[in-house]
């Protein structure tokens, strides 16, 4: 069992790019599963943020193997971009980064149709980032999409262009204005830096390192509760963000699973529609939303905040098979002299700790506990954090039955607890 798994367990930016930045020194391989350029995984170390989109967080360790496996959907022009825009050179990153050969493009075509059935969507939107997942992952699905591998065929123009045709067929049915050059544009010479780099069968490289007895870390995007199956629909992303879809997203055996370690923050966020039981429209939402710069990586939008929803967590922890905790952003609730934590909600008047898969209005049941003052940023001791963070931590232990094994107290990769 050479391959831990880590992922969110709310809606996304709970800090994986942090954390797996921080324990990537552990393993030998971390491998992207799911999702696309609608990730944004923050990384701050020097005194320099980086934000990831397409490339595992693991890229700034140098003899990592990287590994951009099958089911992540792939925009040439973001990779591109994001490789140049790194710092390593090139042909450094050539080095540490391998992508599978089945992992299926964002095509020009599927982000105007992203920005098309969004807007015509009008008072129902979801809330998409507008990067062409959807779309993207809809053609993979319907056995019609065009995956990396096929970048190096002499007749891959062709193919690209009957694909735009198609897209384009649909988009004769909507009333969306758009500029096809404006979309192509980097994508192209996104392609021709693609073909620099190794594009494999990546499930028998990983594999076979396994069998060898390498450790990885697979690392996922987006979070639990946006799940295609498990989230809040449709309100959710397009691919599958729980530990099971490591298995299908890298071609790995569930058999070699070890540990599941899963992020939270210590209150709760969302960007775009849908619930939100515990979502605070008020100067604590707004004091959360400030002190914890709150606004998307991806898209720069303000995140919905409020406080830590215990009944969203135990299940996401139940879906994954979770062993192990990591708790983020706790520095952001310092200065609270109370805190609130949802522990069960109101439906009809009655108490339940079910989520209903229908998203019908549900009320959050709080318990309240004492905050603290200190500022816990130079902390690297759990046994030094302020007695009331412990006994909030130790609360959620006590509810969930898994360990808070990492306490991050920053966004840089040192202001971070390991917890013996």
């Amino acid at each position: 069992m050479n391959i831990d798994i880590l992922l969110g367990l709310q809606w996304g930016d709970e800090g994986k790019g942090k954390i797996v930045d921080a324990i990537s020194p552990g393993y030998d391989i971390i491998a992207r599963f799911q999702g696309g350029p609608n990730a944004g995984h923050s990384l701050e170390f020097n005194n320099v943020k980086h934000v990831l989109h397409l490339i595992p967080s693991g890229i700034f360790h140098p003899n990592k193997i990287n590994i951009i496996g099958n089911g992540v959907v792939i925009d040439p022009a973001v990779f591109k971009k994001e490789i140049e825009n790194l710092g390593p050179s090139v042909d450094e990153l050539i080095k540490r980064l391998i992508i599978s050969a089945r992992a299926n493009l964002i095509l020009p075509g599927h982000r105007i149709l992203d920005a098309a059935y969004e807007h015509c969507k009008g008072s129902t939107k979801i809330g998409s980032t507008l990067k062409g997942i959807g779309p993207a992952y809809t053609d993979k699905v319907a056995r019609n999409g065009i995956r990396a591998g096929e970048i190096f065929r002499k007749d891959f123009r062709e193919i690209y262009d009957q694909h735009l045709k198609n897209h384009l067929s649909i988009l004769k049915n909507y009333d969306f204005k758009f500029d096809l050059d404006e979309y192509e544009s980097g994508w192209f010479e996104g392609i021709e830096m693609l073909k620099r780099f190794r594009i494999i069968n990546t499930e028998y490289l990983i594999n076979e390192l396994i069998a060898k007895g390498k450790k990885a870390l697979a690392e996922g995007a987006q979070g639990t509760m946006l799940d295609v199956d498990f989230g809040s629909y449709p309100f959710v992303t397009s691919s599958n963000t729980i530990s099971a879809g490591a298995c299908t997203g890298l071609g790995i055996s569930p058999k070699k699973i070890g540990d599941v370690f899963g992020i939270f923050k210590a209150y709760c966020t969302r960007v775009g529609s849908g619930p939100f039981p515990t979502e605070l429209n008020d100067e604590t939402g707004n004091t959360l939303r400030e002190i914890g710069h709150e606004f998307g990586s991806t898209t720069g939008r303000p995140r919905r905040c409020g406080w830590l929803d215990l009944p969203a967590l135990k299940y996401a922890i139940m879906i994954n098979g979770v062993t192990k905790l990591f708790i983020t952003k706790s520095d952001v609730m310092s200065g609270f002299k109370t805190i609130k934590i949802c522990t069960s909600y109101l439906s009809d008047e009655k108490e339940c700790r079910e989520i209903p898969f229908d998203n019908l209005p549900i009320k959050p049941v709080y318990k309240e506990l004492p905050g603290w003052e200190e500022n816990i940023s130079a902390i690297r001791e759990f046994s030094k954090l302020p007695e009331n963070l412990k006994k909030y931590i130790k609360f959620i232990e006590d509810q969930t039955n898994i360990p808070v094994t990492m306490v991050s107290v920053g966004p840089d990769r040192e202001e971070t607890i390991i917890r013996k």
